[in-house]
């Protein structure tokens, strides 16, 4: 049995891996906050992280607790939504592996993350890792490159929420989901769906039953093709001329 299916056996929901080298093996470095970090401090931060695994529909934090831990999610799928008062929630996005997640502004989680599929993270006591990056001017700006990016994705939130089309929509985030894919493995025609539709629709804005019509319109018309899993986008032209409307 390996390391992570030691920390996803039944009745296991954490472990800490001291004197491993996990940060120097972590298949997603490369994309994440620590990549501009040195074999020392890599060794640093090791010390003061925790790999922790979670099942599907577990929950990394809840909106409005007080943001004890940050996450640096290496391996699965995490929705992130806000309960609104009425009882509906609204996903704000979802992360993959190399998104940082947790360091919030205000002392409290501004929203709730969620595992989609089995969730392995890199986990750090908030303020622990707020003390390690102290006088650590490379992290902080890969920080706010970090932060930037987030923010980037709000904006073309908003738009896609209120300017576009079903169609348009959907067209935007499966083409978007690609790009991110490809941040982390190689550029591939077909694109995994482990959210539900139930997800893609609260995502979008839109209802499940007109997200299921858009899929089969866009499958009918050869843009996508429907498999197992996911989708497989047969023509790029189409949808980015969706996408860019």
């Amino acid at each position: 049995m390996d390391m992570s299916e030691q920390c996803a056996a039944p009745g296991s929901r954490q472990c800490n891996h001291s004197g491993t080298t996990v940060c120097a093996d972590c298949t997603v470095r490369v994309v994440s906050v620590c990549n501009v970090l040195e074999p020392s401090e890599l060794e640093a931060l090791e010390r003061i992280s925790q790999v922790t695994v979670f099942a599907p529909k577990s929950m990394l934090f809840d909106q409005g607790a007080l943001a004890s831990s940050v996450f640096n999610v290496t391996e699965g799928i995490v929705r992130l939504y806000k309960s609104l008062p009425d009882g509906r929630r609204q996903i704000m996005g979802f992360a993959l592996p190399g998104d940082f997640l947790g360091l919030a502004l205000m002392d409290r989680y501004g929203v709730t993350a969620e595992a989609i599929t089995q969730v392995k993270v890199c986990r750090f006591q908030r303020s622990s890792f707020l003390s390690y990056i102290d006088g650590k001017p490379h992290l902080l700006r890969r920080l706010h490159e970090f932060a930037g990016h987030e923010l980037s994705l709000a904006q073309d939130q908003m738009l896609l929420l209120g300017r576009k089309t079903a169609e348009e929509k959907v067209a935007a985030f499966l083409v978007g989901l690609q790009v991110r894919y490809a941040r982390i493995g190689p550029m591939s025609v077909t694109v995994p769906l482990p959210m539900g539709r139930q997800d893609i629709a609260d995502y979008l804005g839109l209802t499940i039953e007109t997200v299921s019509r858009t899929l089969t319109k866009l499958a009918r018309e050869k843009i996508i093709l429907l498999v197992p899993d996911g989708v497989r986008l047969l023509s790029s032209e189409r949808l980015d001329q969706l996408t860019a409307a």
